[in-house]
């Protein structure tokens, strides 16, 4: 192995932690252990595991690629959330919808309601609603210091066609309070006003977390001695680098999924296909579109919150390997949705626990040995069967749901939980199970490219179609290469246009998306 590279992958799930060690597309090491509480334990921990597997030296490894569900929980559980606050540049308009409309009461008792309205904003065409008032803004600025905020989201009435609102308030925030962080909606978000507003606040309160996290990754790495680069998965199938994490947290939101899904593209070559990803306490459900997971077209409710930024068009349903198994007295069983989650090795009938789970019913039926079978030979024939077919109910129905068609699609089974599918499915023309289907995440991440995504208005009057898409294509490069990607290997994997009928000047919506294969 003397001179050659490689590459750790890390999937920290609620479940479990899964790792990987890969020398270019050679899988040289993985692992699966339970998520510790500490997180930078558990990536310390999984990362010299693979390491001493594959008996590779610290020296060989040249990047380090994590995905975390860490921002995504502690929003739903309003844990390690940071006070903020919000200035909308939108009067003498939007003063009927506040900021916060509709959020939980207890999400706000954490991140508080320091709202400010400036003078500022667009119309719909770009002209100014009024001029900026620069004394204004910086007097809001004193005050949030004077609270002690050192985060805040800052809004605009359709920012994302005109942003140099939001940039100035920024410029004057930082003026006053030069630690600020600062998260502009038109950076997160899409047109409409209070999703995207909603979309920045998320991303301002997990942004001082961002940094703990980061923190915690890069100390495991250096107490390894590994100094390699770090990268974090997102939402859309690629990475990002740590200072593009500190900025956009939220763009990690269900990045578990989506690198199951890259990772089930890899390990098969199918690029359009459902994935069908059954971890130890839920199934996640999505469907791969060139390669890449198919984006939601509607908004998207986040811990009670409805949002509208970028998120994967993921279904998710109360099956896993440690799903609880009940019989009702007329026979029929329900599975789950609570779990014995991490705790499956401890409370599981087949390693001497006291809980019937879905494991115990596929060791039962005698489809896979795990743990003790003998402790599950008491389980009636009836029972077994009837929790088989429960569980293939409950993915053929989630199946139908992301389903865009009646015709049978190919569908890859990846997880640690995919030992309970024992049949065909319904819908399927085919079901995969890749070789190291379990750690599919982890390879995901091990394997993911750099990408970037331009979303923004243009007017086709002023610069013609092929002069926009240009434009928008040169942007979404540039963006790509900036941010750690090698200029030769960027392509352009989506372009989407969206007439605005309502905007004069031919203003048409254009989203373009590159990827590309990390710089050397």
């Amino acid at each position: 192995m003397t001179g050659k590279t490689a590459r750790i992958g890390i999937d920290v799930g609620g479940t479990n932690t899964d790792a990987v060690l890969m020398m270019g597309v050679e899988l040289l090491a993985s692992i699966k252990k339970p998520t510790s509480s500490d997180i930078q334990t558990g990536v310390y921990a999984a990362a010299k595991a693979v390491m001493e597997q594959a008996n590779i030296p610290v020296g060989q490894i040249t990047d380090v690629m994590i995905g975390t569900t860490q921002f995504t929980n502690a929003f739903v559980e309003r844990k390690r959330l940071t006070e903020i606050g919000v200035i909308r540049v939108a009067l003498p308009a939007t003063t009927s919808v506040r900021p916060y409309t509709d959020w939980p009461s207890d999400l706000l008792d954490v991140i508080g309601v320091n709202v400010h309205y400036v003078n500022g904003g667009h119309e719909f065409d770009g002209r100014e609603i009024a001029p900026l008032d620069e004394d204004q803004i910086r007097k809001v600025a004193e005050d949030l210091k004077a609270r002690g905020i050192r985060e805040v989201a800052i809004s605009g009435v359709f920012s994302p066609v005109n942003i140099s609102a939001e940039e100035r308030v920024a410029e004057l925030v930082r003026e006053v309070c030069p630690d600020m962080s600062v998260t502009l909606s038109n950076e997160i978000g899409r047109l409409g006003l209070i999703e995207r507003e909603n979309a920045s606040c998320m991303n301002a309160s997990l942004s001082r977390f961002a940094g703990d996290v980061l923190d915690g990754f890069r100390a495991a790495l250096e107490e390894l001695k590994i100094q390699a680069p770090l990268y974090i998965s997102q939402n859309d199938g690629t990475i990002m680098n740590e200072e593009h994490v500190r900025r956009y947290p939220v763009l990690t939101f269900a990045s578990g999924p989506t690198n199951s899904m890259r990772g089930a593209a890899y390990t098969t070559s199918h690029e359009n296909a459902i994935v069908v990803d059954i971890g130890g306490t839920t199934t996640d459900i999505g469907i791969l579109v060139n390669g890449f997971p198919r984006e939601s077209s509607v908004p998207v409710d986040i811990g009670g919150v409805r949002t509208n930024f970028r998120m994967p068009d993921i279904i998710s349903i109360g099956l896993g390997g440690g799903s609880i198994v009940r019989q009702r007295e007329d026979g029929s069983v329900t599975i789950g949705p609570d779990s014995v989650g991490y705790q499956l090795t401890e409370r599981a009938l087949v390693f001497g626990g006291d809980t019937l789970t879905t494991t115990d019913i596929v060791v039962a039926a005698g489809r896979h040995q795990i743990g003790d079978p003998e402790k599950v030979k008491h389980l009636e024939k009836a029972l077994i069967e009837a929790t088989e077919a429960e569980i293939h109910r409950l993915i053929e129905n989630a199946i139908d749901k992301v389903k865009t068609s009646k015709e049978d699609v190919p569908v890859i089974l990846v997880g640690g939980g995919a030992i309970l599918v024992s049949r065909p499915l319904s819908g399927a023309s085919k079901v995969v199970i890749p070789e190291n289907s379990g750690v599919a995440n982890a390879i995901g991440a091990a394997k993911a490219q750099i990408g970037f995504e331009i979303d923004r208005i243009f007017s086709y009057e002023e610069l013609g179609r092929d002069g926009a898409l240009a434009l928008a294509k040169d942007q979404s490069r540039e963006g790509c290469r900036n941010s750690g990607a090698d200029s030769a290997t960027i392509d352009i994997i989506d372009v989407e246009e969206l007439p605005l009928t309502y905007l004069p000047g031919g203003a048409v919506r254009v989203r373009v998306k590159a990827v590309g294969d990390l710089a050397k």
